[in-house]
């Protein structure tokens, strides 16, 4: 699906038939009467659909995994190695998530220097991950799986590093919403209890991840309780 031929539409005020055939793409319930509305009314449409089904068009990459086990929510998987981004931040959650954002993200939009001293932007993946340590908190964005850390430029931050993941088990529970300190616990509580009961052992620091952006409704977030794992004889 193309953004593109959406945006160019709402400055030229008209819809060719492709663009009027991704619409139809975009929210398939739209009728055909629809297309022959006033253009401010399918201006409306467009943006509409696209506020609602924005994670969709913009699918992005997330670290590649094998599935070992799912049950209403809850999963077990297989990662394989990665490298990531991270920064590690003092103080309360939210502030950490605020200003380590900001930080790696910094990051991946070009504070960075190649092989060849030049910055570089790097494509945005997900999710974004948060995990306590101590008196803080470690953010990371997942870097490209095409990536290795002989290619990836160098960060100008010297709070940003970039680090490999090896290849591990995590078991995960998702829920919507916001990512309050109550639902964390609710739903940390939640997986450790369904880890037990399918005799999986905790092996690693509790992570938060987000996958949407700021701008998505709350309805359609996806977020995730995660724990490197490992499985009990």
């Amino acid at each position: 699906m193309k953004i593109k031929s959406f945006l160019v539409s709402l400055r030229k005020a008209s819809f060719d038939v492709d663009t009027q055939k991704n619409l139809r793409l975009l929210c398939p319930r739209i009728s055909d009467a629809t297309m022959f509305m006033p253009f401010k009314f399918k201006k409306f449409i467009v943006i509409s659909c696209l506020l609602v089904n924005w994670t969709d068009i913009m699918a992005i990459e997330e670290p590649n995994y094998l599935s070992m086990l799912t049950e209403e929510g809850f999963e077990v998987r297989k990662y394989e190695g990665y490298y990531i981004a991270e920064t590690y931040l003092e103080g309360s959650f939210d502030f950490a998530s605020r200003s380590g954002f900001r930080k790696v993200a910094a990051y991946i939009f070009g504070k960075n220097k190649n092989t060849d001293g030049m910055s570089e932007k790097i494509e945005m993946t997900a999710p974004v991950t948060v995990k306590p340590k101590q008196d803080g908190w470690f953010l990371h964005f997942v870097l490209p799986a095409d990536r290795t850390k002989e290619d990836l430029p160098i960060p100008d931050d010297r709070d940003v590093i970039i680090k490999r993941v090896k290849p591990h088990l995590a078991g995960s529970v998702t829920f919507s919403g916001f990512t309050t300190e109550k639902k964390i616990e609710e739903y940390t509580d939640k997986l450790m209890d369904w880890l037990a009961r399918k005799d999986f052992k905790i092996i690693g620091p509790k992570q938060i991840a987000r996958y949407n952006d700021p701008f998505t409704l709350p309805w359609r977030r996806r977020n995730e309780i995660i724990f490197e794992v490992e499985k009990q004889n």
